[in-house]
């Protein structure tokens, strides 16, 4: 039967001690610990000047953050050379006669040591864990054999669960690349099929044109300078019959980017109106909700009515509310939503994503697609039924990944309270 025996950590673990002022760390030219992820993988910077204190460590010492350990930012560094570490990590030696450290790891990483911690130390893991709270700490620890057996058990059981989150990334990109393409099939007519009843998209261009023509008349926007004629070997992909290739500016009624205060962007304000919120990284998702609240905006520009498209200049992986927006304001005649497809899609495919920053030159020319309007309606309806399901399944992930993450906690608990239940 396993013996058990409750003793102090510090019984095990013996802090390394070196430490040196910022002159003195600055004169030694080692590398410097600037991170452990929570995956335990050690990150080095070269040789860097330091304003603060910092604590010596070798290879084989044990390095703990005093900030994220319970997350597993611990790691036992393997490198040759001497590296400096800021104060908020300590670094400890270990008696290997009495401590399986890969156990010790896994055990820093469970709820059992957070209510240790909780029990045994005020302010329980929400405190910074220095040598001081963390070596007078009392854990009942196995002999070493058991040790080994539950660390063995734990790993079998991690590397299952890491396949587990391997596929599950995998079916987060799958749902990208699934949005992406549901995209490129809405703006390349290829989503919901032609009527020929519709009314040519020529004839909405004319249309686009009159009423942009009076609203210059009336002052309530801008005249443009003409833009380039559309050349064949622009044109990316065919589209349907009834479609027409036209630039963006041409649909929009205006295009303006943070600083600018159109007249018309304070028209029609109530609490009915939502104004889309767009996201336009490399994980693009389009728009990802709807705000009646103008104050998200408040630092780039004004926006408020319904048909207002605001996209972040900067090509971010998320999206950020405080930013420089670009703001495409569409013609009446134009399914705002069908636009930021198109919008979207011309970004994902015309632009690439190693362009960091649009400006309205840049995307003023840029080709659109434009279909009849009641297509453009029909094609609206079909991509939204589409990203919906796209949301359940990215919801399924996010489901799978919770359920591998509270399989690993009750594998934690179980492994850590085998004295009880042995």
């Amino acid at each position: 039967m396993p013996t058990w025996n409750n003793v102090k950590v510090g019984s095990f673990l013996t802090e390394r001690k070196d430490r040196f002022k910022p002159d003195e760390a600055n004169k030694l030219g080692l590398k410097r610990l600037y991170k452990i992820d929570f995956s335990g993988k050690i990150h080095l910077l070269d040789d860097k000047q330091t304003n603060t204190g910092m604590i010596l460590v070798k290879k084989g010492d044990l390095v703990i953050s005093g900030i994220n350990v319970e997350k597993g930012a611990i790691s036992v560094y393997q490198g040759d050379e001497d590296v400096l570490a800021t104060i908020h990590y300590s670094s400890y030696n270990f008696d290997k006669s009495q401590i399986d450290i890969d156990y010790f790891k896994w055990f820093l990483k469970s709820q059992t040591f957070k209510e240790v911690m909780q029990s045994q130390v005020r302010g329980g893991i929400k405190t910074e864990l220095k040598p001081k709270h963390f070596l007078p700490l009392k854990i009942d620890l196995p002999d070493l054999p058991t040790q080994k057996a539950i660390r063995d058990k734990i790993n079998n059981v991690s590397n299952e669960i890491r396949e587990v989150n391997g596929l599950n990334i995998k079916n987060e990109d799958y749902v990208t690349k699934l949005r992406q393409s549901i995209l490129q099939e809405a703006v390349s007519g290829k989503l919901v099929p032609q009527d020929s009843k519709d009314e040519p998209a020529s004839v909405l261009l004319e249309k686009i044109k009159a009423e942009k023509e009076e609203l210059i008349k009336e002052k309530k926007i801008r005249k443009e300078k003409p833009l380039p004629k559309i050349e064949e070997e622009e044109i990316p992909f065919e589209i349907p019959k009834n479609w027409i290739w036209t630039r963006l500016a041409e649909v929009c009624n205006t295009i303006s980017a943070g600083g600018d205060k159109p007249k018309d962007f304070t028209k029609n304000r109530s609490d009915e109106n939502k104004v889309p919120v767009i996201a336009n990284g490399v994980t693009n998702k389009g728009i990802i909700g709807y705000t009646k609240d103008a104050k998200v905006f408040e630092r780039s520009i004004t926006v408020s009515g319904r048909g207002t498209i605001g996209y972040s200049c900067i090509r971010e992986e998320q999206y950020c509310p405080i930013v420089r927006l670009l703001v495409l304001i569409p013609n009446s005649k134009v399914n705002f939503k069908f636009l930021d497809f198109a919008f979207l899609s011309m970004l994902e495919t015309g632009l690439g994503t190693s362009i960091p920053q649009l400006t309205v030159p840049m995307i003023k020319p840029k080709l659109i697609p434009l279909p009849p309007l009641n297509e453009q309606k029909r094609i609206v309806e079909k991509v939204d039924q589409l990203m919906k399901l796209c949301d359940e399944l990215e919801e399924k992930v996010k489901e799978n990944q919770n359920n591998a993450d509270l399989l690993m906690e009750a594998v934690l608990r179980e492994a850590f309270e085998v004295k009880e239940s042995g």
